[in-house]
């Protein structure tokens, strides 16, 4: 396997390595859940991925957990990251909107892959994807299937909390009063969808509108962003992976 460069994106909710040849092209790659021992788990992910790709391949590190990989050759942010990662991917400038376990991020990226400007959520869950990780499970429903139950549902529920923990106060509420499920789950979709998008519009979004992160997988999200910023949202083929894929461009030799 002809891997010259690793990147390796320590997030709150998954860790993920990519390895990438000359040219830059994906070739390999690993993702799981992070583990609370952050250092340790990034320690084995990086033997394993050495041992696939050989002792000699550069490493950038990224993600919250950045600092903590050992022997690193250089640690960059997860903005430049996901901005090269997707701009590699896509082939194309626009606004890319990086929807994680616990933050979210709005990049405007410059015809070169360069961040022109971004914003980002670290403050609050209710915009990211532990937000539907408390509804799925506070609703009795599969994380994975929440998309689909929110676009095949005939009405929705309008979610007026902004904060997580109220919005579970919320949908008990509602669930007692006797709202179908699936109403309920559409609202906590709009609800998160227009959280983001409200922090896309301070950034000045251009089309073309990029979706990456773990919710990118959601249909639902998909198309309420879409309704919401006025324009096609278009993904990668690996939307998890694009910062540890970005990480891997910038580890590529000179």
């Amino acid at each position: 396997m002809s891997i010259v460069a690793l990147g390796i994106d320590i997030g709150s909710a998954t860790a993920k390595v990519v390895g990438v040849d000359a040219g830059g092209a994906l070739r390999w790659h690993l993702i799981e859940p992070t583990d609370p021992r952050a250092e340790e788990q990034a320690s084995r992910l990086l033997q394993r991925a050495r041992a696939e790709a050989g002792a000699d391949a550069r490493v950038v590190s990224t993600g919250y957990g950045r600092k903590l990989v050992p022997g690193a050759d250089r640690v960059v942010t997860e903005i430049t990251c996901h901005a090269r990662g997707v701009f590699r991917a896509m082939g194309t400038s626009g606004t890319l909107v990086d929807i994680g376990g616990q933050d979210s991020k709005v990049i405007l990226i410059g015809p070169d892959g360069a961040v022109i400007n971004f914003k980002m959520n670290d403050k609050c869950a209710a915009g990211t994807g532990r937000f539907l990780e408390v509804a799925a499970t506070r609703l009795n429903v599969a994380l994975d299937a929440l998309g689909d139950t929110a676009l095949a549902a005939a009405g929705e529920v309008p979610i007026s909390s902004t904060c997580t923990v109220f919005a579970e106060s919320e949908m008990v509420s509602l669930l007692a009063r006797g709202e179908p499920v699936d109403h309920i789950v559409r609202g906590l979709t709009r609800s998160l969808v227009s959280r983001v998008a409200s922090l896309a519009k301070s950034v000045q979004p251009k089309p073309p509108f990029l979706l990456s992160g773990g919710v990118a997988r959601s249909a639902a999200v998909r198309a309420f962003l879409a309704e919401a910023l006025g324009g096609e949202v278009s993904l990668p083929e690996h939307p998890q992976l694009m910062g540890a894929y970005g990480a891997a461009l910038l580890a590529l030799p000179k």
